[in-house]
């Protein structure tokens, strides 16, 4: 039986997150900004569910404002070449799964990210799936970049936003989180498609979300191998569809150091400052399949002499309803350790 191997970049592999780094490095306060937006993104995903909406789409808000300062193609480049942090034996272990099984990533990131990382790791990109963009494409009349710099400063003194994790609809955030919301409403979806700047919002296509569960289905329909037999590994909102598309189809869905959609849509839970232990499940998947994953990590909690990766830091469990919430605890503090307080945060 031939299975596949699919995987979220950012986390799983590495440790950044470049569309935050890129707005915090060119962009005055950027990081205040982009953490805004984010939050922004998970309402909208995961409270509003907006129609034509998914998870990661803050990459394509967040653009305009990047086009206004300035940024172009190649300062991010360049700094995505320069600023690639690996998980520890992340391409080793891809190196590895790749050698057994087909195997791809699929990526919120920027593509001249992702092209970066696969000639840092050696991984062929032509088997990985982002974000493609091109700002350098896209004019703006300095009438609306300076409008746009105002509608900037405005955002960053919008009060913070806050999602209480019983929030089921907008009626259960406080009025601050509200006022916040709704003025993103306003300059979003009904200011911005009246501008030139629109265009970039309109045109970029994030590959997060509902976009990650089709770029799965389009590769199981090329390669011929069914969902059932697919192992995807992602951490974070951009990848909870995809987990539970594969979940559900038979396969299997595993966060690693994963934050709360991660943890809530997968069937293991792996929090691990290494990758090796992806690798080893990925070939156990590889040689048997699903139940025998599961089973492998049911034996590394009943037996730890027996593993054969003895590190104290790993935990890995296969995830229920009696220790999901133990586990996102511990999921998201260890993801703040690995990946820096401010990343660790993010959607």
């Amino acid at each position: 039986m031939r299975r596949l191997f699919a995987t979220d970049c950012e986390g799983p592999i590495s440790k950044n997150d470049n569309a935050f780094e890129i707005t915090k490095e060119f962009i005055p306060n950027g990081d205040k900004f982009f953490a805004k937006i984010s939050r922004y993104d998970d309402l909208l995903a995961d409270i509003d569910k907006k129609n034509g909406y998914k998870a990661g789409d803050t990459l394509k808000l967040i653009l305009p404002f990047l086009k206004a300062y300035g940024i172009t193609d190649k300062m991010i480049r360049e700094y995505s070449e320069n600023n690639i942090l690996i998980v520890p034996s992340a391409d080793y272990a891809l190196r590895q799964i790749s050698s057994k099984m087909p195997t791809f990533i699929i990526s919120t990131s920027y593509r001249p990210y992702i092209d970066s990382l696969c000639k840092i790791i050696g991984f062929p990109v032509e088997n990985t799936f982002c974000t493609e963009l091109l700002l350098d494409n896209y004019d703006i009349p300095k009438s609306e970049i300076e409008y746009i710099r105002v509608l900037y400063d405005e955002i960053l003194n919008l009060p913070t936003i806050e999602i209480p994790l019983s929030a089921k609809t907008r009626a259960d955030l406080d009025k601050d989180t509200i006022i916040t919301v709704e003025r993103l409403d306003e300059i979003f979806w009904d200011e911005f498609p009246k501008m030139s700047a629109g265009r970039l919002i309109k045109d970029v296509n994030p590959i997060g979300g509902f976009e990650k569960a089709n770029t799965v289905k389009k590769i199981c329909e090329k390669t011929g191998i069914p969902l059932s037999e697919v192992m995807y590994v992602g951490d974070s909102i951009t990848d909870a569809s995809v987990m539970r598309l594969v979940s559900e189809s038979g396969g299997i869905a595993v966060s690693f150091n994963g934050n709360r959609y991660a943890i809530q849509s997968a069937d293991i839970a792996c929090i691990s400052p290494n990758a090796l232990i992806l690798m080893e499940l990925a070939l156990v998947f590889n040689d048997a399949g699903k139940q025998a994953v599961e089973d492998a990590v049911i034996e590394w909690n009943e037996d730890p002499d027996n593993r054969s990766i003895s590190d104290q830091e790993i935990t890995l469990d296969v995830i229920d309803n009696a220790n999901m919430q133990s586990l996102i605890t511990k999921s998201e503090s260890f993801r703040k350790t690995i990946r820096g307080e401010s990343i660790g945060r993010l959607g």
